[in-house]
């Protein structure tokens, strides 16, 4: 603004209909004079989201959707109303509403950092894609903005209303948040410029020491979550290369250096995969990891793919674990899959396209 001669609030202005009313070309910023946007038009200034140009709905009420940047890559990114149970015993406000209720409708949308990824966890189909880039903070919170304007959410309506009030956000989507950290980051502040605070958000890492390290020091952060996913390097190396870089004591270590609020834990995500870190003697190792944390743990059963050799716990196991966990001081939940039918679940986003996909994709003109 100021380069075009403008007095300085017109660039607050321009970042509310960004990031409040989610506009999606400089027309529709009508705070500013045509002059201006002409102006702007003139110098190659351009607004607009990420496009969804594919999405396919479960029988569950998530929607997967795939979202196509300016350069032609895509990403998937998850719609999952009423949220997944992920946020429970974390001690914060969306945990009480998770857990309680409080007449708002709830929603969480599961968001994507990088094109593919490089972390390469043997259990996960995103890693069969490699990485290509990582993706721009504009980008990031573009996906928000285009799930939001597409499910026509008011972010902070009132109760009674037919759209959620209340939007959880997972940083949970196809990348490793921490190997683009700057623009991660970059995008909670765009989120919350949004109108989502960082208390709203979840990060998931696979364990990258440097950025947990970078994490800890950060004023504003979202919460964390960590793949644990193994109760012992043997096994988490085994089905996680990432451990020979960074074993699972190193990653503890980093962990217990973040500052946590009064009710905040850390949460631990635990994908079961039968016969592998399924049995009694991985949840007691689990127990002796966690012991003195203020630590959550989420247990997700596999969510199976094609070409990946692993497959689910029996119900028993996943029960028996689950227990052992809680009965030996851990808060612990099973977190409930979602869009499992339309390869939209934890571990299954792949970029999926009509010639794979599992359901029918309705295609967007």
């Amino acid at each position: 603004m100021e380069e075009l001669g403008q007095p300085k609030y017109r660039a607050g202005q321009l970042g509310d209909a960004l990031y409040k009313q989610r506009a999606g070309t400089l027309d529709e910023i009508t705070t500013l004079p045509v002059a201006l946007r002409e102006a702007m038009q003139a110098q190659g200034y351009t607004v607009g989201l990420p496009e969804i140009v594919q999405a396919a709905k479960s029988v569950d009420g998530t929607e997967r959707y795939l979202v196509r940047m300016a350069d032609g890559e895509t990403v998937e990114t998850v719609w999952m109303p009423g949220g997944d149970g992920g946020e429970r015993g974390d001690g914060s406000e969306a945990a009480v509403e998770e857990e309680t209720g409080n007449g708002y409708k709830r929603a969480t949308i599961c968001i994507s950092s990088q094109v593919g990824c490089a972390v390469n966890c043997q259990f996960c189909l995103t890693a069969k894609l490699g990485i290509k880039r990582n993706l721009t903070a504009g980008e990031i919170a573009g996906q928000v903005a285009a799930v939001l304007n597409r499910q026509n959410v008011k972010l902070g309506s009132a109760r009674g209303v037919d759209t959620p009030a209340r939007i959880n956000l997972v940083f949970m989507g196809m990348g490793e948040p921490f190997l683009n950290y700057d623009e991660f980051m970059r995008s909670v502040h765009l989120l919350r410029a949004m109108g989502i605070p960082e208390s709203r958000m979840t990060v998931s890492t696979s364990g990258i020491l440097p950025g947990i390290l970078q994490f800890a020091s950060e004023p504003v952060r979202p919460k964390l979550a960590l793949s644990l996913n193994a109760s012992n390097d043997a096994v988490r190396e085994r089905i996680m290369p990432i451990t020979r870089k960074w074993n699972i004591a190193m990653l503890l270590d980093a962990v217990a250096a973040i500052p946590l609020g009064k009710r905040e834990y850390v949460t631990f995500e635990y994908v079961l995969l039968g016969g592998v870190n399924d049995q009694p003697e991985h949840a007691r190792e689990v127990l002796a990891l966690l012991a003195g944390m203020k630590a959550k743990v989420n247990l997700i059963v596999w969510n199976p793919g094609p070409g990946i050799d692993y497959h689910q716990p029996t119900q028993d196991a996943a029960n028996a674990f689950h227990k052992m966990l809680v009965e030996g001081g851990i808060p612990t939940f099973t977190r409930r899959p979602r869009g499992r039918d339309i390869y939209a679940a934890c571990g299954q986003l792949k970029r999926t396209v009509d010639s794979d996909a599992p359901a029918k994709l309705v295609e967007l003109r």
